[in-house]
């Protein structure tokens, strides 16, 4: 997908989100828990992904490229009734949303990450808001799967973003040349990952390869959809979602070299 594909996904996973949310507070007191988010109740979702995205906002408003100071950003007091706080969430995701499509992909502003740009957060924040609103539906039944585009998305970050990060924050003990495969089973896809010393070396798998270099071997390969995938890889499906073949012991382990956040 590129950022003018992603836009209107954003906006369609935003409202899928509000409407979770509505229905999750329909039910009344007590507010539901989320299970995919232990502690959590659907406010606590809510603050917590409005705030996210009123900070991206900022950073994309004022074009800041460095670390940005917590003490510059003001945010408006948060209501605390359910349909105040859910309406505060949908103009804050509405506003990011018409930022990204002004500034488009390539606005050199700061990120967590190396790569710089508008693109960045537009690509992170659609995979972080399309994974909340999974846990917005599990508050009160069985929730949607990711859509196809935006899980492979969220499987790739996961290996070439996320993995390479978490395990600088959470100072994760050195690989010892553990490789994993991920396979999805409706769609060509393949993402090999292999773990050495503090490196993290992702190759694309055979549908994907673009470099000369082969694929190494895996020691383990997980195999299913690619939403359970990404779901996994963000830590909401168990192993037992997805099916498994050589060292399966591999399976947990991926959150010892991979910390969660």
């Amino acid at each position: 997908m590129d950022h003018i594909d992603r836009i209107p996904l954003l906006r369609s996973e935003a409202a899928a989100f509000e409407k979770a949310v509505r229905r999750a507070y329909d039910r009344g007191d007590p507010v539901p828990s989320v299970p995919s988010c232990p502690d959590w109740t659907v406010t606590d979702l809510v603050r917590h992904l409005g705030g996210v995205h009123r900070f991206v906002a900022h950073v994309l408003r004022e074009r800041i490229t460095a670390p940005p100071d917590p003490a510059d950003l003001t945010l408006p007091e948060i209501p605390d009734g359910p349909d105040a706080l859910t309406d505060w969430f949908a103009r804050g995701a509405r506003e990011l949303a018409e930022l990204l499509s002004e500034l488009g992909p390539d606005t050199p502003v700061w990120t967590w990450s190396v790569e710089q740009t508008s693109g960045f957060w537009l690509r992170m924040q659609l995979i972080e808001l399309a994974v909340h609103r999974w846990d917005a539906e599990s508050a009160t039944g069985a929730p949607a799967p990711l859509a196809p585009g935006i899980a492979a998305d969220a499987v790739t970050q996961s290996i070439e973003v996320m993995a390479p990060a978490r395990r600088g924050w959470r100072q994760a003990p050195p690989g010892t040349g553990e490789t994993y495969r991920f396979r999805r089973t409706d769609g060509p896809e393949s993402w090999t990952v292999l773990f050495s010393g503090d490196d993290v070396r992702p190759y694309p798998g055979d549908d994907l390869r673009t470099a000369p270099a082969p694929t190494p071997s895996a020691d383990v390969e997980i195999a299913g959809t690619v939403s359970d995938l990404a779901l996994f890889l963000w830590g909401r499906v168990p192993p037992t979602a997805l099916r498994a073949t050589g060292d399966t012991t591999l399976l947990t382990h991926w959150f010892t070299l991979v910390p969660p956040v």
